[in-house]
C-alpha cells in the first residue's frame, strides 16, 4: 500500500536500472510546492485508494455560491494529483505517467499525441484525434501498469472518447465541475477541501522555520484563516518575508477582512483577503508598480504555467518595467518582481524543466481581472498578445510548450473581449490557429479558425483581408480535417471576395483559384476541378512561363484531376510533358521528378498500361534507392507501388518478393504496430492467397488482426479489412 506521504522515501527504493529505463513521462508534471502538506488527515491513502482498473475524480469539497469568486475552489486539488501520481512513480506501480492539462479537448488531444510517441516508440500516423483514439485503444489493451492524469477538466463533454480504461491503467481527474462526474458508474468521487486544524498547524508552523518567534499566534490565525490552503500558503508566504509573527499579521488580517465584508454582512472568504496582504507586502518589497504590471499580465495568460520568456519578452519586459529598463537591465528587474511575487506567496516558478514555468491560481488571476481599472485589461491584453507572438518558437518544441502557448493565447483572448481586434485581427490570433494546425489538431482548429472567421466578419468586415485570411484558414482546416465539401464553400468565397478586390488575374486570386481546385479535386467534384485547374495553368504560363516551378506544380494537379475524371490519355500527355521540363530544369534525380514519374506511373496502372506502368515504377524506385537510399519512408512506399504493378499484371513471384520487402521496410522503419505496416501486411496476405500460400495467408492475417484489434480504436477500417479478409480466407 503506497500512502500519498510516501513519495519521497520511496525515491530510495527505485528498482534497478534497466527496470527504471522501462519507465516513461509524458507531458509537464508540476512541481510540489514549497511546504507541500501530504494531508493525512483529510486525502490520506489516495495513491492506494486508486487501484488498477480505476478512475479517481478529485472534486472541490466546497463550492462557492454563484456570481462570487470561486475562492473556495483553490483546495489543492492539483497538487495533491502531483503527489499521487509521483507516489506511484517513484515506487514503480506504474511504468507509463502521462500528464495533460484538460481545460479543452485540443489540451488532451495534444497531451495524448507526444505521450503517444513517447509510449509507443513510434511517429503517430494521422491526425490528432486518430492518434489518440488509438493511443486510447492501445492503453486499453497494454499489460504495461500506467497512470493517465487529466488536470483542470472545465467539460466533460470535451473528454469523449479520450477517456482510457483497462486493467493495467489509473485515470487521475482534477475538477473545479463538482457535479461533472456525481453519479457516473466506476468513477470514485473525491472531494478535497479545507485542511484540517492540525494539518493547517503543521503546514504553517514548517514554513515559517527561520524565526520561530513569528510561530507566535499560529493557532489562532490558523482558525481565522478557515484552514484554506491559499490563504495559509499567502499568509506563511508574508510573514516569513517580513518582520511579522503570526499574532501580527492576524490583527492587520481581521482589521482588512473588516473593511472587505460583504454587503450582506457575511465574512468573505480568507483567500479573498490574504491575497491583498500579499500585494500590499510584495509592493513594499519591490516599490515602483513592477509587481503590479507583472500580476496584471499574469492574470489574463494561462493558469496552468507560462513559459518565463514570455515575462521577458521586448514587449512584456517594457511593460513591466514602465520602459524605465531595456535589455539585461529590464530583463534583470523582470525577475526580480518574479521571485518577489513568489515570495508574497502571488506566483510559483518551475526551473526544473527545459523552460522556466510561472503559475498563478486561476482564483488569484480572477481577483486580479476584478481589482485591475478600467482599461487595464485591454492595455495589458494587448501587451501579453504582442509578447506571446515575440516569443513563439517556429518548431514549437517540445511539445508541450506549443501547447503551452496556445492555453496562454486562448486564456488572453477570452479576457480581453474584442480589444485585439482594434486596428485589425492581432497576429496572435492567426498564430495560434496556424499552431492547432501544426499540430494536426483537425477538429479544434475548424472550430477555432469557424469562431475566428465569425468575429472577423461582425468586427472587420466581410472583406477585410484579415476575414479572407481567416476564411481561407478554415477553408485549409476543413480540407486537411477531411472535409472538402466544407472547404469548396469557403474557398469558393475567398475566391469571390479575392477577385472582386484584387482582379481576377491579381496573383493572390490565382492562388485562391488554385486552392479551389485542389478542394474540388478532394470533394470529388473532378469535371469542377479539372475547369478550375485548366484555368490555373493558364495563368501560370502566361504569368511566369511553361517552365517555372509554380507552372508544373499547377500541371501536376491538373493531370491527378484528369486522372481522377478518368481523363488517362490526357494524364499522361500532360505528365510527360512536365517531366520533359522537370528534366530540364530541375535535373532528373530531384525529388520533384520522381514524384512526378510516381503519378505517371499511376496512371499508366489506372490506364491497364502495365508494361509502361512496371517501367515507370522500376525508374522511380532505382532513382529513390540511389538518391534516398533504401531505407527512406519515400523508397519502401517504390517498392511497394511496383509490387502492386506485378501483382496487377499477374507476375505473382515479383508481386510477392516486392510485397514482403515492402513490409519488412515499414517494420523496421515504422514498426510493427503501425498502420502503414498492418496495411502493407494485409497486401502481401492476399498475395499469399492468390499464389496458393493459404497457410501462409491466414496466418499472417490472424497476426494482423490480432495488432489492429491491440493498437487501433474499434471500427478501425484497417481492422474490419483484416477480418473480412480473414473470414473470406478461412470462413472464421
Amino acid at each position: 500500500m503506497v500512502s500519498i506521504d510516501s513519495w519521497e522515501p520511496a525515491q530510495e527504493q527505485a528498482g534497478p536500472r534497466q527496470d527504471r529505463a522501462r519507465q516513461v513521462r509524458s507531458g509537464a508534471v508540476p512541481p510540489l510546492a514549497d511546504g507541500f502538506n501530504a494531508r493525512l488527515e483529510t486525502a490520506a491513502g489516495l495513491a492506494a485508494a486508486l487501484a488498477p482498473g480505476e478512475t479517481m475524480v478529485l472534486v472541490p469539497g466546497r463550492v462557492a455560491p454563484e456570481g462570487s469568486l470561486r475562492w473556495v475552489e483553490s483546495c489543492g486539488k492539483t497538487q495533491l494529483a502531483v503527489c499521487v501520481a509521483e507516489s506511484l512513480w517513484r515506487s514503480q506501480k506504474v511504468e507509463l505517467l502521462i500528464w495533460a492539462v484538460a481545460s479543452n479537448r485540443a489540451s488532451v488531444l495534444s497531451g495524448y499525441v507526444e505521450a503517444a510517441v513517447d509510449a509507443m516508440g513510434t511517429d503517430p500516423a494521422g491526425d490528432a484525434e486518430s492518434v489518440a483514439a488509438r493511443f486510447v485503444s492501445w492503453l486499453g489493451q497494454t499489460s504495461r501498469p500506467w497512470l493517465v492524469v487529466l488536470d483542470d477538466v472545465s467539460d466533460v463533454a470535451s473528454l469523449d472518447g479520450l477517456l482510457p480504461d483497462g486493467p493495467a491503467g489509473r485515470v487521475l481527474i482534477t475538477t473545479a465541475e463538482k457535479q461533472a462526474f456525481s453519479g457516473e458508474p466506476g468513477k470514485l468521487v473525491q472531494p478535497v477541501g479545507v485542511f484540517s486544524p492540525r494539518e493547517a498547524l503543521s503546514y504553517l508552523m514548517g514554513r515559517l522555520t527561520a524565526d520561530p518567534d513569528q510561530r507566535m499566534g499560529a493557532i489562532d490565525l490558523v482558525q481565522d484563516l478557515g484552514c484554506e490552503p491559499l490563504a495559509l500558503a499567502q499568509a506563511s508566504a508574508v510573514i516569513a518575508s517580513s518582520a511579522l509573527s503570526c499574532r501580527d499579521y492576524q490583527d492587520h488580517f481581521l482589521r482588512r477582512r473588516d473593511q472587505l465584508a460583504e454587503p450582506s454582512g457575511g465574512e468573505p472568504p480568507a483567500s479573498s483577503v490574504t491575497w491583498t496582504i500579499s500585494v500590499e507586502q510584495a509592493d513594499r518589497l519591490s516599490p515602483g508598480g513592477t509587481v503590479q504590471a507583472l500580476l496584471a499580465l499574469a492574470a489574463l495568460l494561462d493558469s496552468h504555467g507560462v513559459p518565463g520568456t514570455v515575462f521577458g519578452a521586448p514587449a512584456a519586459c517594457a511593460y513591466i518595467t514602465g520602459s524605465a529598463a531595456r535589455g539585461a537591465a529590464g530583463q534583470d528587474r523582470v525577475q526580480s518582481a518574479i521571485l518577489i511575487a513568489e515570495r508574497t506567496g502571488l506566483l510559483t516558478t518551475d526551473l526544473a524543466g527545459p523552460v522556466p514555468m510561472v503559475g498563478v491560481t486561476s482564483v488569484v488571476q480572477e481577483a486580479i481581472r476584478a481589482a485591475l481599472p478600467a482599461g487595464t485589461v485591454e492595455r495589458a491584453a494587448r501587451v501579453a498578445a504582442d509578447a506571446l507572438v515575440e516569443v513563439w518558437p517556429a518548431d514549437e518544441q517540445p511539445a508541450w510548450l506549443g501547447e503551452s502557448l496556445r492555453l496562454c493565447a486562448a486564456s488572453v483572448r477570452r479576457a480581453a473581449g474584442d480589444a485585439l481586434w482594434a486596428g485589425g485581427c492581432h497576429p496572435l490570433l492567426v498564430r495560434a490557429g496556424e499552431s492547432l494546425d501544426r499540430a494536426r489538431l483537425g477538429g479544434p482548429a475548424v472550430a477555432y479558425w469557424r469562431e475566428l472567421a465569425a468575429a472577423c466578419d461582425r468586427l472587420l468586415g466581410r472583406g477585410h483581408p484579415d476575414t479572407l485570411v481567416a476564411g481561407q484558414h478554415l477553408a485549409e482546416a476543413y480540407l486537411a480535417g477531411g472535409r472538402p465539401t466544407e472547404a469548396v464553400s469557403w474557398f469558393r468565397w475567398v475566391l469571390a471576395e479575392q477577385g472582386r478586390v484584387l482582379g481576377p488575374d491579381h496573383p493572390v486570386t490565382v492562388a485562391a483559384r488554385h486552392d479551389l481546385g485542389r478542394a474540388l479535386a478532394a470533394a470529388g467534384q473532378f469535371a469542377d476541378a479539372v475547369t478550375v485547374l485548366e484555368r490555373v495553368v493558364n495563368d501560370q504560363v502566361r504569368a511566369h512561363g511553361a517552365d517555372q516551378l509554380e507552372t508544373l506544380a499547377a500541371q501536376d494537379e491538373l493531370a491527378a484531376a484528369y486522372r481522377a475524371a478518368g481523363q488517362f490519355d490526357k494524364a499522361i500527355r500532360l505528365y510527360r510533358s512536365t517531366l520533359s521540363e522537370r528534366e530540364r530544369v530541375q535535373g532528373p534525380q530531384h525529388p520533384d521528378m520522381m514524384t512526378t514519374r510516381q503519378s505517371l506511373a499511376d496512371t499508366y496502372l489506372a490506364d491497364g498500361r502495365l508494361k509502361n506502368a512496371l517501367s515507370a515504377y522500376k525508374r522511380v524506385l532505382a532513382d529513390r534507392e540511389r538518391v534516398l537510399g533504401p531505407d527512406h519512408l519515400d523508397t519502401i512506399a517504390a517498392r511497394g507501388s511496383l509490387g502492386s504493378a506485378y501483382h496487377a499484371a499477374g507476375r505473382m513471384a515479383s508481386a510477392v518478393q516486392y510485397y514482403e520487402q515492402t513490409r519488412a521496410g515499414y517494420d523496421r522503419a515504422l514498426g510493427a504496430d503501425h498502420p502503414d505496416t498492418l496495411s502493407r501486411c494485409t497486401s502481401l496476405a492476399h498475395a499469399y492467397y492468390a499464389v496458393g500460400r493459404v497457410t501462409d495467408a491466414s496466418l499472417l492475417l490472424r497476426d494482423t488482426l490480432a495488432r489492429c484489434e491491440r493498437v487501433l480504436p474499434p471500427g478501425d477500417p484497417l481492422t474490419d479489412g483484416a477480418r473480412q479478409s480473414l473470414t473470406n480466407i478461412t470462413g472464421e
